[in-house]
């Protein structure tokens, strides 16, 4: 790769319009401006951190990276819609996309796209960890059933929390809770 090729591979990188990492074992080894401009830090804060700081808890980092394993070893690729922390603590909807060096250790070397959805989708009404997490699963259109072996828990107790979820969202179907998550209502 001769020098000039070089040089606009890393203006593309560094001007890109979507945040942009490369990661090692879930830690940052670099980003753009605009991946440390979404979150709130410079760009040289973030090197050498796990991914974690930027997730609402450490239980929904865990969940997350539990979720993409076997999708990551399957295709070597990973996306969604979630909600991460900017430094201030404030929520933020992001669509994240990411694809693994390697399939057979897809955490060992990825890179992840970070776009932010906040004005598109309002973060207004306060979600549990747990309750964002089946919300999460709900827009990827899983059962109950499915969701409660999944979590690990009883397909009763997921109901329990999709009938909160749908309270606090005024929400009386999981189609109208999806809806109002990303915003189309």
């Amino acid at each position: 790769m001769n020098d000039a090729l070089r040089e606009h591979l890393i203006e593309g990188f560094e001007f890109a319009p979507v945040g942009l990492c490369i990661t090692e074992f879930r830690k940052i080894v670099i980003c753009n401006d605009e991946f440390s401009r979404m979150f709130g830090f410079e760009s040289q804060e973030l090197v050498g951190q796990s991914l974690a700081i930027l997730y609402p808890t450490a239980q929904e980092f865990d969940s997350t990276g539990e979720l993409a394993l076997p999708i990551l070893r399957e295709t070597g690729r990973y996306s969604d819609d979630r909600l991460m922390r900017h430094q201030s603590g404030r929520l933020i909807w992001c669509h994240v996309a990411g694809r693994s060096f390697r399939v057979n250790s897809p955490y060992e070397h990825a890179t992840w796209m970070f776009e932010d959805l906040s004005d598109r989708r309002k973060t207004v009404v306060h979600l549990t960890p747990r309750e964002r997490e089946i919300v999460k699963l709900l827009a990827k259109g899983l059962t109950s059933k499915q969701i409660a072996k999944l979590l690990e828990m009883s397909h009763r107790t997921v109901e329990a929390h999709r009938t909160r979820i749908g309270r606090k969202l005024d929400a009386k179907t999981t189609v109208e809770i999806v809806s109002k998550i990303a915003g189309l209502y």
